[in-house]
């Protein structure tokens, strides 16, 4: 009976809206594609609100390149248009480093070089020009060097060949860890789904405020997959702000039980646009206690109207 009850009320609309996952995130991890070589493809980010420097810059334009690690941090102004960041970008990295083959946006690209040192075993520099880095310190060690052409470029081969090969592993390792807790989900074009509305609570509001309002909105049907992880999803007009491709973690089967769906009566419209409520039944009855007498009271159901809209009136005797 407990089992059938929860089935019954995951039927609900309002309770699948409401109700909170107690089941692990979906959608296994799917790394990005290693790069073949340096400055191929890249990932960058803006890092804003931060205090005015003496040019009266307030954010950081970061540009990582994803295999070797090295990054460029270009000083920008936070409402600089397009147009200006495009030929920054053009003047600090497409004459350094040609015309990425992709770009990824990332959200915090502090990440990549976190674990790049212990991954790789060597620093982005030597990763980027196949030798470390050569100060005035060890110059005098160093003494002049030959240039040596086919060995040069051997070495610089070998080297991207060794951060290809901990990149992999390392990818692979972390893929084995994020999967041990989530699990495979899939959803057809045509199905209907709830939106989670975490993200943007605060931003866009969706009705009541805090723990009274849904954890999901919608349902919405599924208009097309987009990868393997994502759908678009046919979004109503007051949420045309947001984009409308969203990962799979972030949506929840709508299952429709049409033995929940509350038709209302019909109701008997006049002329002049109005309808009369009638009383259909006295639900509770009390006395209303004063100084000096005693009103009865009945709580009334009215048509067209549920129980829990039922109003106290006066009885008649």
């Amino acid at each position: 009976m407990v089992g059938l009850h929860a089935l019954r009320c995951m039927g609900d609309c309002s309770c699948q809206q409401v109700k909170a996952e107690h089941q692990a995130p979906a959608g296994k991890l799917h790394p990005l594609s290693i790069p073949e070589w340096k400055w191929e493809k890249i990932t960058m980010d803006f890092v804003i609100g931060l205090p005015r420097t003496f040019r009266k810059h307030d954010a950081v334009w970061v540009i990582v390149d994803r295999l070797t690690k090295s990054a460029h941090f270009l000083p920008i102004y936070q409402n600089d248009s397009l147009d200006k960041l495009a030929e920054l970008y053009i003047s600090e990295i497409v004459r350094l480093h040609g015309i990425p083959t992709s770009i990824v946006s990332d959200r915090d690209p502090r990440i990549y070089f976190s674990f790049c040192g212990e991954t790789c075993t060597m620093a982005p520099y030597e990763a980027l020009y196949g030798r470390k880095c050569r100060s005035p310190i060890c110059w005098d060690i160093e003494g002049l060097r030959q240039f040596e052409g086919p060995e040069l470029v051997q070495e610089t081969v070998d080297k991207i060949q060794t951060v290809k090969q901990c990149l992999k592993a390392a990818q692979d390792r972390q893929k084995s860890y994020v999967d041990k807790h989530r699990r495979e989900m899939e959803y057809e074009v045509g199905e209907k789904v709830f939106l989670r509305v975490s993200p943007w609570r605060g931003i866009l509001r969706f009705g009541k405020k805090g723990k009274l309002s849904p954890r999901y909105i919608g349902p919405y049907e599924i208009l097309e997959r987009v990868g393997p992880l994502a759908y678009r999803l046919a979004l109503p007009v007051e949420l045309s702000q947001i984009h409308d491709v969203f990962h799979v973690s972030m949506l929840r089967r709508y299952r429709s039980d049409p033995s929940h769906i509350l038709r209302e009566p019909e109701i008997e419209i006049s002329e002049g646009l109005t309808y009369v409520e009638e009383p259909t039944e006295i639900l509770d009855r009390s006395i209303k206690r004063l100084r000096n007498k005693e009103i009865p009271m009945v709580k009334v159901k009215w048509s067209h109207h549920s129980p829990r809209e039922a109003t106290w009136k006066l009885r008649k005797t």
